[in-house]
């Protein structure tokens, strides 16, 4: 009588995919965690538009504190014959380097706030989100200069000094001498979330390696 045959050992797959562990029952595939992990395009940009349009109307709060806080250049006019002209009254004065620097000012505080107050409803990053707080910082700002131009005083300053008469002192116009004063929002919104994005944002899950 022979004894009977050992069946043979199975065969030894060495592929790839059988050194990675199998995920645990209920985990998601890897199209599934990623749409968990974050909104999809459509929405980071539904968003973005939402925050341009948002930040880009806080201009007008902006525009209205710059006129409030500025410093006022003062003039005086003065009539010769049938003309008349304009000078300042303090040559040494620093008023409009002051308008300039308040509206500076303005702007990176209002920049701060802006990302702070995008960081807290999203809580993560993304390029649509910084370029949304850039664009509509921007836009703001322009609001704002335009806004403290139309309502501080008139533009004409020599219809201005006819109206208020001879040697009487009256404000310059509201004038940004330093444009580059409307980058500030911008650069400041984005860098400050930039920035609370690295230390507070989420992090990427680890990926487990093999183990033996």
């Amino acid at each position: 009588m022979t004894a009977p045959l050992t069946p043979p050992p199975p065969p030894h797959d060495d592929s790839p995919h059988q050194a990675w562990p199998a995920p645990p029952a209920g985990t998601p595939a890897g199209d599934d965690r990623h749409e968990q992990d974050g909104p999809g395009m459509k929405t980071e940009v539904r968003e973005a538009a939402v925050i341009t349009v948002v930040v880009a109307l806080g201009g007008v709060l902006l525009g209205l504190l710059w006129w409030w806080l500025a410093p006022h250049v003062p003039l005086v006019g003065d009539q010769s014959g049938k003309s008349w002209v304009v000078y300042l009254k303090d040559t040494e004065g620093e008023q409009a380097a002051g308008a300039d620097g308040t509206f500076t000012l303005l702007g990176l505080g209002f920049g701060l706030v802006s990302a702070v107050a995008v960081f807290l409803w999203r809580r993560r990053g993304g390029v649509p989100l910084v370029v949304a707080l850039g664009l509509g910082g921007l836009l703001g700002s322009l609001l704002a200069w335009r806004l403290g131009i139309w309502l501080g005083p008139e533009s004409d300053v020599i219809a201005h000094a006819k109206a208020v008469g001879k040697g009487v002192t009256f404000p310059a116009p509201l004038k940004l001498g330093a444009k580059g004063a409307l980058l500030a929002w911008p650069l400041g919104a984005a860098l400050v979330h930039l920035g609370l994005t690295a230390l507070f944002g989420p992090r990427d899950p680890e990926v487990p390696y093999p183990q033996g």
